[in-house]
């Protein structure tokens, strides 16, 4: 006979008071922090802004009842929607994300920390409104790059050392966890409201990696992080209600998250939260590709460059082998048919032969007008991946955190090129230098794609005036990106 459980209410998992203790007490003083989170929001809302191009993501954007107009409610940048902030969220989280092309994390667990824009910036926007509304002060861009910063490190210190791909479960769990937290910070959440929140986002159903591996890679991958930062809205917004939370969410014994879904493991920790990962986040600057193909099709580039000086093209290339680390053999070796754009961008092979047959990788590059041209397959077989263990030792070492790959072309006339090596992509911390105006650019450019001059040139102004910026009421600066 089983022995009664004993129906004490305990106190709260130390994870979720951590991570409510440094939402609520840290001081962003950190100014290499904050300019790289100015850096960072105007890279997510230009991907936003280009993702706007194509009617896949833009057919799940608006309000969910057709028509609908929230008065106070945050607008959706790019577009002429106001809606309320969870709807917002989840329309800013799909934009940014869509075309694979925002920052990247990489660690145990991989993903997009400024995923999380979509509920900060939804919130903060819907919340500056409303108290413009009512005679009060609105929040200003400070608050949102300082819960960028806050929301990047939450997500990205757990993604050290906790693999939630190795039991199948989705990051995109860890951005509802992140915005949660910094949006219910926003809300005004007690202490003890905002405990609440973040073990309702820890019990909350949680996506598996499904949609993100053969034989079913599909579009979910681009909108469910908008799903994610949406969802955290919601329960931040239930929790201030002073709905009750579950305080063991992570530890209980057979119905808790470590038992239920990480085969009994706690989490483990590298560092206290402070404000590493925003420092160290990856941008995607050159290619929308997987971020461990980044430095595959840089190289290719470089092999692009080779082959013209040759007077060779890919079609003279007999084999193509590629040295990676072990993150990017699970994640996009990939072999057999390709259904589709979140399929594509997600292998290995397709984008280096993207760039070897056409010396450029671009989002119209993952379309099947493009991918139909049979010279891409006919490389992609010719393609193989060998890992190279030191490459998969830096990856993980936080003094490098590099991601590697190595490209060397074989010629049908017997001939070897020369090895390209690139160790760290454009956008890694070690290349801000090179970087940064490249991400400039890269911003402008989708500006242009969205507005008149004039426009782009009023965004520009305040966005690359940091102080400027950080003083910006919120509503002031999304009305700058209104249809």
């Amino acid at each position: 006979m089983s022995a009664p459980t004993a129906n004490v209410r305990p106190q709260p998992d130390r994870v979720l008071v951590d991570i409510v203790d440094y939402v609520l007490d840290f001081a962003i003083d950190s100014a290499l922090a904050l300019t790289t989170a100015r850096h960072c929001l105007i890279d997510t809302l230009g991907c936003g802004l280009e993702a706007l191009s194509y009617p896949a993501c833009t057919k799940l954007l608006g309000p969910l009842v057709p028509g609908t107009l929230v008065p106070q409610g945050a607008k959706v940048p790019g577009t002429s929607f106001q809606l309320d902030p969870v709807q917002a969220a989840f329309n800013i989280g799909t934009m940014v994300r869509w075309l694979d092309f925002n920052d990247t994390w990489l660690a145990a667990e991989w993903g997009h920390p400024s995923d999380n824009l979509g509920g900060i910036l939804a919130t903060a926007d819907w919340l500056s409104r409303t108290a413009i509304a009512w005679g009060e002060a609105p929040l200003t861009m400070r608050h949102v790059l300082e819960a960028m910063v806050k929301a990047h490190e939450i997500q990205g210190c757990i993604a050290l050392e906790n693999a939630f791909n190795k039991v199948g479960l989705d990051h995109v769990l860890l951005v509802k966890l992140a915005s949660t937290a910094v949006v219910g910070q926003m809300l005004g959440l007690t202490r003890d409201e905002l405990v609440n929140a973040v073990s309702l986002a820890m019990v909350d159903g949680q996506a598996l990696r499904t949609y993100r591996h053969a034989p079913n890679t599909g579009s979910r991958k681009s909108w469910a992080a908008g799903d994610a930062t949406s969802r955290a809205v919601r329960l931040a917004l239930i929790a201030k209600t002073g709905e009750m939370g579950y305080p063991t969410a992570l530890t209980a014994k057979t119905w808790g998250f470590y038992d239920v879904s990480f085969e009994g493991r706690p989490f483990a920790f590298q560092r206290p939260y402070g404000t590493y990962v925003m420092e160290n986040v990856l941008f995607k600057i050159a290619f929308p590709a997987e971020f461990h193909a980044q430095t595959a099709a840089e190289a290719a580039i470089a092999l692009y460059g080779v082959l013209a000086a040759r007077g060779k093209s890919a079609e003279d290339i007999a084999r193509v082998t590629i040295r990676t680390h072990e993150a990017a053999l699970r994640i996009i070796d990939k072999t057999g048919p390709l259904a589709n754009p979140a399929d594509r961008d997600h292998c290995i092979q397709y984008m280096v032969a993207v760039p070897l047959l056409f010396g450029r990788l671009t989002a119209a590059d993952y379309e099947d007008d493009v991918a139909r041209d049979v010279r891409i397959d006919a490389l992609r077989a010719k393609t193989v991946c060998v890992e190279d263990p030191q490459f998969t030792q830096d990856y993980h070492d936080p003094e490098k955190r590099s991601i590697a790959n190595a490209l060397t072309v074989e010629l049908n006339d017997g001939t070897t090129l020369e090895e390209v090596v690139v160790e760290y992509p454009i956008g890694h911390q070690r290349r801000r230098e090179e970087g940064i105006p490249l991400l400039i650019e890269k911003f402008r450019t989708n500006l242009a794609r969205r507005f008149p001059a004039k426009r782009q040139q009023a965004i520009l102004d305040v966005s690359l005036d940091e102080a400027r910026l950080m003083a910006m009421p919120v509503n002031e600066y999304v009305d700058l990106y209104v249809i």
